[in-house]
């Protein structure tokens, strides 16, 4: 419940109080169970990015090494973004909630966020020692590019409402691959 409140109305917008007459329940029950306002906000960050792994980043395991499994993390990704177009990415709103302001929320946020980075990076850097891609090729700029792509298809498709911006995104991933010689 408190995951689907985040997504409509961003981590800020998700308190005790307000989850508490969510669920049907008393603050102080709720209060009980997460401490504070804070812990409450972590928890649901923590519980976005458990399930953005087990749906993105768990299945490519399965996948061959190199350009398979990147291929797949970015089908993954799209598919995840694609459902999310209507309710919105945690990570990217509360990026925007968070960017100023230090504190646990913030650290919560960038380490599920760098985590997943984090991956990509390792996938790509696979796909270069496969010969999949340019051995040469910096596999933090491929992976920088990427999550551009992401970043621009949900600002496009959620924000403009523009059409054709799931095509654009894989045409755009299609060029990355071409660029750097796959």
């Amino acid at each position: 419940m408190a995951l689907g409140m985040a997504a409509r109305v961003g981590l800020e917008g998700l308190s005790i109080g307000t989850l508490a007459d969510a669920v049907g329940k008393s603050k102080s029950g709720v209060f009980a169970h997460f401490g504070s306002r804070e812990e409450l906000q972590i928890a649901v960050v923590r519980e976005y990015y458990r399930r953005f792994e087990a749906e993105v980043f768990e299945p490519v395991l399965r996948k061959p090494r190199g350009l398979p499994r990147v291929r797949a993390l970015f089908e993954n990704w799209m598919r995840h973004t694609s459902a999310e177009l209507d309710s919105g990415c945690i990570f990217i709103s509360g990026a925007v909630e968070f960017d100023d302001r230090p504190g646990a929320v913030h650290d919560a946020l960038a380490e599920a966020v760098d985590a997943w980075i984090g991956a990509m990076t390792r996938a790509v850097a696979q796909a270069c020692e496969e010969g999949h891609l340019a051995a040469d090729a910096d596999p933090r700029q491929i992976t920088f590019e990427i999550h551009a792509l992401i970043l621009a298809l949900h600002y496009e498709a959620r924000f403009m409402r523009r059409p054709g911006s799931m095509a654009r995104a894989r045409q755009g991933f299609v060029n990355i691959l071409q660029r750097y010689g796959a």
